[in-house]
């Protein structure tokens, strides 16, 4: 009799503890996930944008109506390369992330499980995280000169950054209690990296990763204006010279929907990889 009164109320205040998380969860929560909702603000920005211009509130010397640059776009792509300087720029964007993600990663991880690495990694970076990359790029020319080379270094540099700092973060911000579980029940120290600190520092990564793809945007608006015979950039500098507002802005609506897709593309990952994370996101 005695066992059956102790065990219903603690089954009851499971439930009740349960159902009270869920509670505060869709109180502080922002509510249920609308579907779209990345294309919303973009849509609404196209939208003021075109009032703006119809009503001629926004003068076309300023800025360029939007069907405007949808027949500038038309033009670019049937009478010029634009295809050619689309493929030119993703191509020096991906190949200068991809290095500065895995050497940024890669340096992360040393000197976040070891502290020799640390004592030797992590001054550097943090030197290196006060100085501007795009102050820099005078001494990379005068090492690579002006080519390919030097642009997609100067990304890769300007990738690193963000994906070391969170990646680091995410691993010194693992739980010691975890590193105590693992001594206990006796797990080997690869087992230890592969199952508690590599999923640990995921959600840093995947922070950091969304920072390196916006600022290797950044790095590659900067560098196609470098000698540059092809890319978005080389189009918006020639199209400066001759005055052309509405091939500028198309250049620029292509750099946006680069840093936007990718930038979802990285978020919608996140989202999957860390379905096991119980968030304010759901």
């Amino acid at each position: 009799m005695t066992t059956t009164l102790h065990t219903t109320p603690v089954a009851v205040d499971d439930k009740g503890d349960a159902s009270d998380k869920r509670v505060v969860r869709r109180r502080l929560g922002p509510g249920r996930r609308i579907r779209f909702a990345f294309w919303i603000g973009p849509v609404l920005a196209l939208t003021v944008w075109s009032i703006g211009s119809a009503t001629g509130v926004i003068k076309p010397a300023i800025l360029s109506a939007p069907w405007d640059v949808v027949v500038a776009f038309e033009d670019q792509w049937v009478n010029h390369d634009l295809l050619g300087n689309i493929l030119s720029s993703l191509q020096r964007s991906a190949i200068g992330l991809f290095l500065g993600v895995t050497t940024g990663a890669v340096l992360a991880v040393i000197s976040g499980l070891s502290r020799i690495g640390e004592s030797l990694i992590d001054g550097p970076i943090q030197i290196k995280r006060s100085v501007p990359t795009l102050a820099i790029i005078p001494l990379f020319i005068a090492w690579f000169g002006i080519g390919q080379e030097m642009k997609i270094i100067t990304i890769a540099l300007i990738s690193l950054v963000p994906i070391y700092i969170h990646t680091h973060n995410g691993l010194r911000s693992i739980d010691g209690k975890y590193a105590e579980l693992a001594e206990t029940i006796g797990i080997s120290h690869g087992e230890f990296i592969r199952h508690i600190v590599l999923p640990g520092a995921l959600p840093g990564f995947l922070l950091g990763m969304r920072f390196a793809v916006t600022s290797s945007l950044l790095g590659l608006v900067v560098v196609e204006q470098y000698n540059a015979v092809a890319g978005i950039g080389h189009m918006i500098t020639l199209a400066e010279q001759y005055g052309q507002t509405d091939v500028i802005v198309v250049g620029l609506v292509i750099y946006g929907i680069f840093g936007y897709c990718a930038d979802s593309a990285v978020r919608l990952t996140a989202r999957r990889v860390l379905a096991w994370r119980k968030t304010l996101e759901g």
